[in-house]
């Protein structure tokens, strides 16, 4: 039976991956304490000992705005602790999964972003990822970078979550309206990235190494934060709890924050659906489902 390694069990995606990974064969599942991704050179002996098939890392540090003045720890967590993974997946001959952003982009294209597209991050949470990204592609082997974009869940914090918190305390609420991406249910994106790894079968790096790489995936189409909330109160399953009447927009100038998002960051996916038959539901889809429709 494959032995697999899962890397941050506790955030939104590790949580759903767990269920997943689980039905693929043994698996080891740990997040901080356990391991300490602030000390990455650990991880080698973690990897020894487990001896994985396949290694997925979901454990990052995404405080956006905190990695701007704590540009050491956000590192080496999302660049060091990965690179040293991929190492030790190369030497095991495990497949290596890793995530990524679409903050590694300005957003400043006017248009989707593909795979084949420059990467110019405006924060140092998207300067991390995207030296995570180059730094698992140097290690070889057989790896998998997905980037994805506005991930969620209904289990921990997350826009869905704030949204529905503001609108149990305020009348109004004001929603940037010119940040447009594509919402991504963690659940969703476990169980793809769980099927892609299926097709490897029992010798998953031999069978996967022809079509590892990088690929965008993320909730099909975009929308606005704005037409997010939007979406999220519609499907909101206690209304009755609710004091917001209407959603306004907003230009995210209008909120200062400490790191600087890309304004139209949306991902073409299509050659993760070329090359493994797949494609995530609608964003909308995807919040009906995380809250329970």
């Amino acid at each position: 039976m494959k032995k697999i390694l899962l890397l941050g069990n506790t955030g939104q995606l590790g949580w759903e991956a767990q269920r997943v990974l689980g039905c693929l064969g043994e698996l080891v599942s740990l997040d901080y304490p356990d391991v300490d991704f602030t000390q990455p050179e650990s991880l080698r002996s973690l990897v020894a000992k487990v001896k994985p098939s396949i290694i997925y890392n979901a454990a990052a540090y995404t405080a956006v705005d905190r990695a701007e003045s704590d540009w050491e720890r956000c590192r080496m967590i999302n660049v060091e602790a990965p690179m040293v993974l991929a190492e030790e997946a190369r030497k095991q001959r495990a497949v290596f999964v890793h995530i990524s952003t679409d903050y590694v982009f300005d957003g400043k294209k006017g248009s989707v972003y593909s795979e084949e597209d420059a990467a110019n991050p405006l924060s140092a949470y998207g300067r991390s990822k995207l030296e995570s990204e180059q730094a698992v592609a140097a290690a070889g082997g057989c790896w998998f970078t997905f980037r994805t974009s506005w991930v969620f869940s209904d289990r921990r914090d997350s826009f869905v979550s704030k949204v529905l918190e503001w609108a149990g305390k305020n009348p109004t609420l004001r929603i940037v309206d010119d940040q447009i991406s594509g919402p991504t249910w963690a659940r969703a994106l476990a169980e793809a990235t769980g099927m892609v790894l299926a097709q490897g079968g029992k010798e998953p790096y031999e069978v996967l190494l022809e079509r590892s790489g990088l690929y965008h995936l993320a909730g099909w189409r975009w929308c606005s934060r704005k037409e997010w909330a939007e979406e999220i109160l519609r499907l909101d399953p206690h209304p009755e709890l609710r004091q917001a009447k209407e959603i306004i927009g907003a230009k995210t100038a209008e909120f200062p924050t400490p790191a600087e998002r890309p304004l139209f960051s949306a991902l073409e996916c299509g050659k993760f659906e070329r090359v493994f038959g797949l494609r995530l539901p609608d964003w909308k889809e995807g919040v009906r489902l995380a809250m329970g429709g």
